[in-house]
């Protein structure tokens, strides 16, 4: 479905960064070697899974932080997304990997997609739950500039399409389970 001009005026606010943030940057539980932090991921239940996130006026030393502390959790987690409200920060943050090098995307928004894929999901923040989500196959989002000025156009299919989809659900509050169909609850291991 092509992008409608509601959208785009919605994707435009949150590329000015309308509201400040309430950054609650204390989640950490383990400090990497580089100096990365490893955070806490919050799971069902929390209230800041469910709310949207507030845009950012402009990008600073300490989003630049946060991203690269969401990587290094996002690796240590063995994930392919992780989304700042995941780590308690309700901010339009997404930081994504499916094997083709990190991407860091501030206040994003999907601005087109076609096509039409089904998948099982899973996701960080809802341990050993998946389900099928159909979600657009192909997506062009747009982000603010990683120097804090214009746009930054990102173009993704197949796996990165529905990374970058399911990531900016979080972003409005949204979680996969809300989407999928034949959820599964996989038993822990003893």
């Amino acid at each position: 479905m092509p992008g409608s001009m509601a959208a785009r005026r919605r994707c435009a606010a949150s590329l000015a960064g309308d509201r400040n943030p309430r950054e609650n940057m204390s989640s950490s539980r383990d400090r990497r070697e580089g100096g990365e932090l490893i955070l806490d991921i919050r799971r069902f239940g929390d209230p800041v899974l469910r709310k949207p996130a507030f845009p950012l006026k402009k990008i600073t030393r300490e989003m630049l932080n946060l991203a690269d502390n969401m990587l290094e959790t996002m690796y240590a987690a063995e994930g392919v997304g992780l989304a700042a409200p995941q780590v308690g920060v309700p901010v339009r943050l997404i930081v994504v990997d499916v094997g083709e090098g990190p991407v860091v995307l501030f206040n994003p928004c999907v601005v087109r997609s076609a096509g039409e894929a089904v998948a099982r999901e899973g996701c960080l923040s809802i341990p050993r739950v998946t389900g099928e989500v159909v979600r657009a196959d192909r997506v062009t989002v747009e982000a603010l500039g990683l120097n804090g000025h214009g746009v930054r156009r990102i173009e993704g299919e197949g796996l990165l399409a529905r990374a970058l989809q399911h990531e900016i659900d979080h972003l409005n509050g949204i979680l996969f389970i809300d989407k999928a169909t034949n959820i599964v609850e996989e038993q822990a291991d003893e």
